[in-house]
C-alpha cells in the first residue's frame, strides 16, 4: 500500500532485502516461458521453488539490492522482481504499518513506520440551510 502524501520509505531502508529468504515458484524466472525474474540471480531450492541469491540459506543480502542499507537503496531488477517482493508492503491494506517491516527496520536501527493517516473524508453535502443533508 502506498499513500500519495507519504514518501516511499523503502528507498532509504532495504532491511527486508537483508532479512528474509525470497523464495518463489520456479516459473517466475526468465528461463521459463513467460517468466520475468533473471534466472542468473536465482538458485534452486527444490523441484518447484527458487530463491534470490543471497537470501538462502541464511538471509544476508539479496543480490539485486544496490546501495547502502538504511541510507539509500534500490532494487536492480525492480520491474522484474519476484512475487514475494511485489507482495511485501511497508503498510498493510488498512493503513497500519506492517509489523514485519517495522521489526526488520528496528534490526538495522531505523525507526518504526507510523500508521498512515486515514484518507480525508469527502465533505458532507449541506442543504440550503447549511445543515448536513
Amino acid at each position: 500500500m502506498t499513500h500519495p502524501d507519504t514518501p516511499n520509505p523503502c528507498v532509504s531502508c532495504g532491511a527486508c532485502c537483508c532479512s528474509f529468504r525470497v523464495s518463489f515458484y520456479w516459473a517466475e524466472a526468465d528461463d521459463a516461458p513467460g517468466g520475468h525474474v533473471p534466472a542468473a540471480l536465482t538458485e534452486p531450492l527444490n523441484l518447484h521453488l527458487r530463491a534470490m541469491r543471497g537470501t538462502h540459506p541464511h538471509p544476508v543480502r539479496c543480490i539485486a539490492l544496490t546501495g547502502r542499507t538504511g541510507e539509500s537503496v534500490s532494487c536492480s531488477i525492480y520491474p522484474q522482481r519476484p512475487g514475494p517482493c511485489r507482495e511485501f508492503d511497508a503498510w498493510l491494506p488498512d493503513g497500519r504499518a506492517n509489523p514485519d517491516c517495522n521489526r526488520v527496520r528496528a534490526r538495522i536501527g531505523l525507526p518504526a513506520l507510523p500508521d498512515l493517516a486515514p484518507a480525508a473524508e469527502a465533505p458532507q453535502e449541506t442543504d440550503y440551510n447549511g445543515i448536513g443533508a
